[in-house]
């Protein structure tokens, strides 16, 4: 734009005019194509139409330099300017030029008797986040917020998260409050102001949809004049014809549907995209709504009478939860898995971990579990079977140099794998002490996307805790293997010179996804895996 301005003949005095307070562009509506610039909100009636202009008041006289001739000219408001022209965006500033004047340099949403506020979205708070919940809100309605500071607690895929603030302001208006469900990533939660007695203003505020938000923007460019009796029509009242190609518009899902029907599916919480549309090119229509609540009523009532006198309570699901079980079933339904189990000694781990337990001890340090020495064993596997490191990602498989372990934790609120960050170089001691930690985060609700996003292999443990004594665990994509502990178990083994012995044997599975690890790939990550726990000195080399 400003090599434009700079070259442009018409609009070389762009800059000066653009440091006026009421300067405005505007379109010719002659046959040349060109743009000029204007001052005092006045515009030559060499530019406007003369059926435009006879209807409006207030004119005088202007030189053209060029010409020599006396031009007259006419008064304008901004909104006739609007209606009488296309804005352009254009300064020396990259600042978008209105009818009012210069757009401020942060950027706030507008209404038409708003002040100017901030509409705070739902963020997206890891990859895989398509909508959160609002667990509850540290910040009142009229309580001033500043950067940094704590909005509320969003409920994510994974975990709760608290959301900062990133202006300084006032909190205007809450519109989902504490315990908000199934708020879509983007969507409006709240509005924040600048000055403290714009709160009151937004009382009644209630924010737009998006399909709302995305209808006008589509029917501009329909609406938009291209002759002046165009123009003059528009005010009239639109014909049925006319807004038949405005009926359906495309929702979050990409959707088509009519207005009605959307307007139908938001008052009954039904979701547009687990309904087929019966009208042209799939378009959803009021009565495809209406009978899709029918069949829900319907269907509600016969599982009411087949199970009479049965009592029951339904838990709501938490959105980890929920999540949780899409993965799980897109894993199993898309991953080929296949599984390999190894019987390993433990007797030399459990007395190595009785011998540096007093060191840590000493130290002040957490004690090592045998979780903790499984985690090192897996990590040093991978590093010297880097095929099992890996993901697949259709067209390639990306091999991974960090080896970061996700740990298996069960909670109140459902599964949740905090990852140790490359822990094949880490110590046991430094192992201990952070799965702990995370764990204990985990419990208390309060991981960050950081403590679980990155990994690329995963133990769950059901042996120690729960003494299960061997089980096959699903592959936690984009990853392409996961390892089962079972318990260890006391078994009567062979011994020297024809005498037995007692020996503890524990049960580990390992469960792969065929696309990414062959067999003999899996059974040479199990050998070494082995070979670190029935020899845990090799370890610590």
């Amino acid at each position: 734009m400003a090599l434009l301005l700079r070259h442009s003949p018409k609009l070389r005095r762009a800059h000066a005019i653009l440091g006026c307070e009421r300067g405005t562009v505007v379109r010719h509506f002659s046959s040349s194509t060109c743009s000029s610039l204007v001052k005092e909100d006045t515009v030559s009636s060499s530019n406007l139409h003369p059926e435009y202009a006879k209807k409006i008041g207030g004119s005088d006289f202007s030189h053209d330099r060029q010409s020599g001739k006396e031009l007259q000219n006419f008064k304008v408001s901004p909104q006739e300017a609007s209606r009488a022209s296309n804005f352009m965006r254009a300064s020396k500033y990259g600042m978008p030029i209105t009818a009012n004047g210069v757009v401020p340099s942060r950027c706030f949403s507008s209404g038409a008797d708003l002040p100017p506020h901030q509409e705070i979205g739902m963020p997206s708070l890891s990859p895989t986040m398509t909508e959160g919940n609002i667990a509850r809100w540290v910040k009142k309605e009229g309580d001033k917020v500043s950067p940094g500071e704590v909005l509320c607690e969003v409920e994510t895929d994974k975990a709760t998260v608290e959301m900062e603030c990133m202006e300084e302001g006032y909190l205007a208006k809450i519109i989902h409050g504490d315990g908000a469900k199934e708020i879509k990533v983007g969507e409006i939660i709240a509005v924040t102001v600048e000055e403290e007695e714009d709160i009151g203003k937004f009382k009644d505020y209630k924010a737009p949809s998006s399909a709302e938000s995305a209808a006008p923007a589509e029917s501009k460019p329909q609406s938009e004049p291209t002759e002046p009796k165009r123009e003059k029509e528009q005010p009239k009242a639109p014909e049925p014809k006319a807004t038949k190609t405005e009926e359906s518009f495309l929702s979050e899902d990409r959707t088509f549907s009519s207005p009605i029907a959307r307007k139908l599916a938001e008052d009954n919480n039904v979701p547009l995209s687990s309904i087929k549309g019966t009208g042209p090119d799939g378009r959803i229509l009021k009565a495809d709504i209406e009978d899709y609540l029918a069949s829900v009523a319907k269907g509600a009532k016969k599982e009411t009478a087949a199970a009479p006198g049965l009592g029951y309570v339904d838990l709501p699901n938490t959105q980890i939860r929920k999540v949780t079980a899409n993965r799980l079933l897109h894993s199993k339904q898309t991953i080929p898995h296949y599984y390999l189990t190894v019987d390993t000694r433990v007797d030399k781990l459990i007395k190595l971990r009785s011998e540096l337990n007093p060191l840590q001890d000493t130290s002040g340090g957490k004690k090592i579990s045998i979780n903790d020495l499984v985690i090192k064993a897996a990590a040093l596997a991978l590093r010297n079977v880097p095929e099992c490191n890996s993901s697949w990602m259709n067209d390639f498989i990306r091999q991974y140099h960090n080896v970061n372990i996700n740990v298996a934790v069960q909670t109140e609120d459902g599964l949740f794998v905090p990852v140790i960050r490359d822990a094949d170089k880490k110590g046991l001691a430094t192992i201990a002490d952070e799965v702990k930690q995370l764990a204990q985060r985990a419990r208390d609700n309060s991981l960050k996307p950081e403590d679980y996003e990155g990994g690329t292999f995963t133990v769950s443990n059901l042996g120690g805790p729960f003494g299960i004594k061997q089980f096959c665990a699903i592959v936690n994509p984009p990853q392409s293997a996961i390892l089962a502990i079972g318990s260890a178990e006391k078994r009567v083994i062979p011994g020297a010179e024809g005498q037995f012995e007692v020996g503890s044997f524990m049960s580990a599975t390992l469960s792969c996804d065929h696309r990414v690890i062959d067999g003999a790939i899996g059974a040479e990550w199990m050998k070494a895996f082995k070979g670190y726990i029935e020899n845990p000195t090799t370890m610590l080399l």
